[in-house]
This record gives C-alpha cells, sequence and structure tokens, in this order.
C-alpha cells in the first residue's frame, strides 16, 4: 500500500501546468488551453495536460546532465592514483571499448537505409531471383556482436531491504547503476531474512522487495534492472563434509533467464527461493548458499546438475566472471575491538579471521551467548571466506550499509563547503574499491587521521562503516610478539639473526632488492645489525616484510651505553616487492603488524627527502623532522615524543648516524 501511495503521489507530482512563459515558446501552442488547465487547477480538480514535446526533452536532457555530473562527482571524488588508474584500465577498458564498438556497429547496421536503387531492383526482380539472393542482415549475436572478453559481475547479498527507506534505495539503485556505467554488472541477491513467517509470506515480502529494488534501479539508468525467476535448484544434499567446492544440495539448473539477463547488461534480481529438483516446488533456500552457487557456476566449478559434454553450459559460464562481492547490511562492516574506528577497514582473512572469530562469539556478561548483531557479522566473514575462496587471489569482498552505498549531495545543493573535511560526504565505498581495490581509508592509519565524518543519519562517526575484505596472505613474526613481546635485549642475551633456520635470508635479500631497485651489501649489513635485531616481519611468501633492529644512539658514556631504555626502535628495512606495491595492502599489512602488535609504544625511520612514498609516510607517522643539513626525514609513531626532550634526542641522532649497506658504489645522497 505504501509503494502504490508513493507511485500516486510521484504520478500526480509529473502532472506539472505548462507557465505562460513556456506556453510561448512553443509554437502551436494557444492561451486558450492554458486558461482551461489554470482554472480546473483552481476549482480543485487534476486535470492531465499534454505538455509539449520539446518541454518532455528539456526535462529528460536536465535530468541526464544531473545523473551525469553525479556520476563524474562520484568517480572524481575518489582518491585514485596513477597506478590504480592503470590497473583498473587495463581490467576494464578493453571490455568497455569492445562493448562501445560493438553496440556501434549493431546499431549502424539495423538502422542504415537501404538506397532507392536497391528499393528499385527488387521491386522488379523476379521472386526466384529473390530467394537467391542475400539482404543485408543484422550480425548475429552468436558471432559478429558476441563479446570475447568476459562480462564483470559483482555478487549482491542485500539483507533486510525491507528496513531500508525509499530514499535510501533510490541511492543504492543509482550506485548500483554507476558500477554498471564503469564495467561492472550486478546480480543482486534479497535477503529478507523472514524465516518465522510461512513459505507464502515469504514470498510475498520477497517479491515486493525484488520490485522495490528493480524500481529503484530502473529510476536512474537504463537497460535498468529485471527481477527473474530463481535459477537455483534444491537437491538431495549428499553425505560427507561440506565445503564452498561441493554443492551442498544447491546448484544452478536453469540458468537462462540469468545469462540472458547478463547479456542485455540488465540487472538481474533473484529472491532466495529454490525450486525442488523432483516436484519442483518452491522452497525458501538460504541466501548463502545462494552466493555460493552463483559463485561456483560463474567460476566454472559447477559439475552437478549438468552432463561434462553440455557445452552450452559451458559457453554460459565463461560468458561472466565475478569479480566481487558486495554484502549491504543494515549493520555494516565487520567490527574490531582494537580499532579506531570500531571496524575492520581492511580485513586480511589469512591473518586476521580467527581473531574475528574470536571476537563474533565471545560472550559478554549477563547474556547466554553471542549477540545477534555478532552472529550476522559472523556469518557475513564466513560468506566472504568461502566465496573468495572459489575465486583468484585478486578478487575482493566490500561489506557495507545501504546508507554508506547511497550517501549523496542533493544534486540541487551547491552550498556544500569541499574544503570543510568534516561535513563534505564520504566517498562512495563500491565506486572507490573498484578504482582502487583499496578501503575507503587505510587501515594503517594512526587514530588521530580519522576524522568525523557526518554520516547519511545526520550523526558524526569515526571514519567509514565499510569492510574491504581479501583472502589476503598469512603474516610471519620473528619472535611471535603474542609469546615473546619485543623489548630491548638485556646484557648477555642472545637475539634473532638473519641467518637463522627460519629466516630464507636469499628470499629476504631479493625482496630487499627488488623493492629498493639497489644491491645490498649483505656481509656488510650482517655486520651492521648483528646483536641488535629487534625482529622481522614477512607478509605472504616473501612479498614484503620489515626489518627492525635496537640501536644506540652515538656518544652515550659507559653507564648509559647498558642502559635499555636508551635503545631506540628503528625501521631498518621497508620493502614490499615492485609488482605488489599498491595493490592487495601488502604495505598495509606489514606497517600494522609492526605498530599494532610488534613496537606498539613507537618506532622510528628515515627516508630521503624526495622519496614519493613520502606521502605515505606522512600520513602513518605521528610525527616528522626534514634534516636541514642532510638529505633526510625523520619519522616516528612514539607518541608524545616531542615532550621527551632527550628520547627526542636519541631518535634523532640513530637517523643521523645510521651507515647505509648498499653495493652499487652510489654516493649517499646527504
Amino acid at each position: 500500500m505504501t509503494m502504490q501511495l508513493t507511485a500516486w503521489k510521484r504520478a500526480v507530482s509529473n502532472l506539472n501546468t505548462p507557465s505562460p512563459k513556456d506556453l510561448s515558446r512553443i509554437n502551436g501552442s494557444n492561451s486558450l488551453s492554458f486558461r482551461s488547465a489554470r482554472s480546473t487547477a483552481n476549482s480543485g480538480w487534476y486535470s492531465v495536460t499534454f505538455a509539449s514535446p520539446y518541454t518532455s526533452i528539456s526535462k529528460s536532457q536536465k535530468q541526464k546532465k544531473s545523473l551525469d555530473r553525479d556520476f563524474f562527482l562520484s568517480v572524481l571524488e575518489t582518491s585514485v592514483t596513477k597506478r590504480d588508474a592503470k590497473a583498473y584500465m587495463n581490467k576494464f577498458v578493453p571490455l568497455l571499448e569492445k562493448k562501445g564498438a560493438t553496440g556501434f556497429k549493431e546499431r549502424a547496421t539495423l538502422t542504415r537505409p537501404a538506397s532507392n536503387k536497391n528499393i528499385t531492383e527488387e521491386a522488379v526482380i523476379p521472386d526466384a531471383a529473390v530467394e537467391k539472393k542475400h539482404p543485408i542482415q543484422a550480425p548475429k549475436l552468436e558471432t559478429d556482436v558476441a563479446i570475447q572478453l568476459p562480462l564483470y559481475v559483482a555478487l549482491v547479498k542485500f539483507r533486510a531491504p525491507q528496513e531500508v527507506d525509499d530514499a535510501t534505495l533510490d541511492g543504492v539503485g543509482k550506485t548500483l547503476g554507476q558500477l554498471r556505467k564503469l564495467g561492472l554488472i550486478s546480480i543482486v541477491v534479497v535477503d529478507c531474512g523472514t524465516s518465522e513467517q510461512n513459505d507464502a509470506a515469504q514470498r510475498q515480502i520477497a517479491s515486493m522487495q525484488a520490485n522495490r529494488i528493480a524500481m529503484a534501479i530502473d529510476k536512474y539508468d537504463a537497460p535498468g534492472a529485471r527481477v527473474i525467476d530463481s535459477p537455483i535448484t534444491i537437491d538431495t544434499p549428499t553425505e560427507g563434509e561440506s565445503s564452498p567446492f561441493t554443492s551442498r544440495g544447491l546448484f544452478v539448473g536453469n540458468p537462462n533467464d540469468l545469462m540472458a539477463a547478463l547479456q542485455e547488461e540488465v540487472v538481474p534480481i533473484i529472491s532466495s527461493f529454490g525450486y525442488t529438483s523432483n516436484a519442483c516446488t518452491v522452497k525458501p533456500v538460504n541466501v548463502n548458499d545462494i552466493i555460493l552457487a552463483l559463485t561456483r557456476q560463474l567460476s566454472g566449478l559447477q559439475f552437478l546438475g549438468q552432463p561434462v559434454e553440455d557445452s552450452k553450459a559451458i559457453q554460459t559460464s565463461r560468458l561472466a566472471e565475478v569479480y566481487r562481492l558486495i554484502v549491504l547490511d543494515p549493520l555494516g562492516g565487520i567490527p574490531a575491538k582494537n580499532r579506531a574506528t570500531g571496524r575492520h577497514l581492511f580485513l586480511n582473512l589469512e591473518q586476521e579471521l580467527p581473531e574475528v572469530r574470536n571476537d563474533l562469539t565471545s560472550i559478554l556478561p549477563g547474556l547466554d551467548g553471542p549477540s545477534t548483531d555478532n552472529l550476522q557479522h559472523l556469518e557475513n566473514a564466513e560468506l566472504t571466506k568461502n566465496v573468495l575462496s572459489l575465486l583468484p587471489p585478486t578478487s575482493s569482498a566490500v561489506i557495507t550499509t545501504p546508507q554508506e552505498v547511497a550517501n549523496e549531495r542533493d544534486l540541487q545543493d551547491n552550498s556544500v563547503d569541499w574544503a570543510l573535511v568534516g561535513t563534505r560526504r564520504g566517498q562512495n565505498p563500491l565506486i572507490h574499491s573498484l578504482l582502487t581495490d583499496k578501503p575507503v581509508q587505510s587501515s594503517s592509519l594512526p587514530s588521530e587521521r580519522f576524522r568525523p565524518v557526518t554520516s547519511s543519519t545526520g550523526m558524526a562517526q569515526i571514519g567509514s562503516l565499510t569492510t574491504l575484505v581479501k583472502r589476503g596472505m598469512p603474516l610471519t613474526v620473528y619472535p611471535d610478539p603474542r609469546v615473546t613481546p619485543w623489548q630491548p635485549p638485556k646484557l648477555g642475551d642472545r637475539g634473532l639473526n638473519l641467518t637463522d633456520p627460519c629466516i630464507d635470508l636469499p628470499r629476504l635479500v631479493n625482496l630487499i632488492e627488488d623493492s629498493f631497485g639497489r644491491k645490498l651489501d649483505v656481509d656488510h649489513y650482517l655486520k651492521r645489525i648483528e646483536g641488535n635485531l629487534a625482529g622481522v616481519i614477512i607478509a605472504g611468501e616473501y612479498e614484503g616484510g620489515a626489518l627492525l633492529t635496537w640501536e644506540k644512539p652515538p656518544g652515550l658514556d659507559e653507564s648509559e651505553a647498558d642502559d635499555p631504555s636508551r635503545l631506540v626502535p628503528y625501521l631498518d628495512k621497508f620493502a614490499v616487492l615492485r609488482k605488489s606495491q599498491g595493490a592487495g595492502g601488502v604495505a598495509d599489512i606489514v606497517f600494522n603488524a609492526m605498530v599494532r602488535g610488534c613496537l606498539p609504544e613507537g618506532v622510528c625511520w628515515r627516508s630521503r627527502k624526495d622519496n614519493p612514498v613520502n606521502k605515505w609516510y606522512f600520513e602513518r607517522s605521528r610525527g616528522s623532522l626534514k634534516f636541514k643539513d642532510m638529505n633526510w626525514a625523520m619519522f616516528w609513531t612514539t607518541p608524545n615524543l616531542a615532550l621527551d626532550g632527550r628520547r627526542f634526542r636519541d631518535y634523532e641522532s640513530v637517523c643521523r648516524s645510521i651507515e647505509p649497506s648498499w653495493a652499487d658504489n652510489k654516493p649517499v645522497v646527504d
């Protein structure tokens, strides 16, 4: 009833009475029609006035320009680096160019007018000859117009859309349309979460919400959306251990409607129901199982319900490729206890999933078990793990709220002061993650870098409620700070050495040389850090890493030299393989491990003043100092370091005195 009332109000609002000024601009208009409409309006009755086609075109163009402007602003507001832009263009631009060329060719062929000569000749040619002649035909979709490159698809789990108001839902529809313009087509699976009701009531609610979503997408972009019949077939589950790679009794049995919608670039919307394989009865299905079934189908990993020689099924599975999982949940991203924002801005599943499980299943005092919200967060985290395990390592998932996706400025509001960071709207998390493959805000920023932003509800919040999830990589730390905290060594203690069996020294040297682009003098370096190595952090298979030392400030007397409190924690080497720089969050993973788990009380390092990475260092440090007489800049994460004069001088003297260990005979840049 609410939807009908809203639709009626919108229909009435569109019955605008033209002004005399507008009528004077339209050829063929007369004042009588205006007087009649005005007098009818004054009498309290509504009359349907057929506006001039010129007026309709003007309004349509104005609306299109407004939407285009909003789309361009959403893209321009994203902080895209040159490396990010190159990665996006290499991935999506070939597909967009192919689609553009194909669409132009198809339209040109279908709309090409026949010449008078051809019409005359065909009029006098006998029927027998006409049958032999092959007229110009539109190209076939299977051959000429077929896009060889696969379509990139985002699987969208939309939980509790009935809790989302129409304005927010319109914003979500606009964002999904903008993603399509950028080359990413969405498949929306609706999860109303009404399992306590009977099947008929569940189907009615799901159908209504699916149509609401379709209307929101249709409103802003063509070719719009389409509510399709569920392609899911429910089979008898097989016995044995279940995993994301098995069917779990569900598979895509009828992909025709789904693939037809994708070929037409229409957003398919699916309710969380399926058909039994034996009686074709409709049954509710867990939305997470539907997402997994679609992932297996589009990844070519579904082997149930189709013969091996089914070439059509193989062809449809190659037509689209799952690039991203999107979870729209009113609860937002995965919560975190030890984060300034209270959320995981970036979740490295290989490293942090056990911590997430432990936090979300912990029982608070006075409760019998984990809260309902925590169980829902855990369900979302497990879904991302299962889906990403079926996809390439470069794939990712985004968990966010519909409000953040729909967060936008009024198109008619030009009074926003863009210099006020605290009041400007946040970046759209879906567009930002597509263009950069990074979280909206870096997870390695110190807490004071997170400025309050105005949420969609008008309340101030610290940081974003969005979590970017990746399969990530394991993190190895020597020594493990959870077992052996990193502390200054005592006299006579044997510390860690790079020649220990736990460290692969050749791979570590290769990581450093590849990252810095310089040859390392290994012997000199080993002698310099011998006995003062604090620890080593390794990301993945030596894709990134950090070497930290305890440095003794020069000029100390004998009584001070043996004092462990005078040793300075120093980041000696911070390296990421060039192929992994700017992607995958390798640098953030290593930096977070260093400042949160290993040396939470602070660390310092130095960098050349002209180092292009300094912007990244400035953002993540609590302070910096540029030496006037040297080409070095010092950074630190130690809180309130400037208030401790002796400690500050120790940091400065260490950063000034470290001797480089490069073997390329290049002079030190001072």
